[in-house]
């Protein structure tokens, strides 16, 4: 009887330790395609690839996470914004017709955020231009008179 109460005296500390703790990775994510009215348009991924370092092979790279939004909000009545991007880069550009202050705002719904816009401005023949890396976040811009 001393050697079985023994045994389990032994064995009882092994029962005791935790099994490993494993949760499996698992993500949804949906939306597909673009849906636009009027001056606004919203744009989603199906199947969008983990924010992470870049996946590469042969002359393909995707880098994943989520998207920016770099827009524009037109102003009646003054020069429409233009955005483009080159490289890593994006451009908002207008025809340079008139004295405008470039403001932007991070929350389009806040009509308070709207602020002048320190990015240097490059003046060129009729144009002027700002142009920025990719921000994070959502970053709009429209111009004021």
């Amino acid at each position: 009887m001393k050697n079985k109460l023994l045994g389990l005296a032994i064995l009882a500390p092994v029962a005791g330790i935790a099994q490993p703790y494993y949760i499996d990775w698992h993500k949804i994510a949906g939306g597909g395609g673009t849906s636009t009215g009027g001056v606004y348009a919203l744009s989603g991924t199906i199947g969008q690839h983990d924010a992470s370092t870049p996946l590469t092979g042969g002359p393909y790279s995707l880098t994943g996470g989520f998207w920016a939004i770099v827009s524009a909000v037109q102003t009646p009545g003054l020069p429409n914004l233009t955005i483009t991007h080159s490289g890593n880069h994006v451009i908002v550009s207008w025809p340079n017709t008139g004295t405008y202050t470039l403001q932007q705002n991070a929350n389009v719904a806040n009509p308070a955020g709207w602020t002048t816009s320190a990015y240097p401005i490059t003046l060129a023949t009729g144009n002027s231009s700002i142009t920025l890396a990719s921000p994070t976040g959502n970053l709009f811009f429209r111009l004021h008179q």
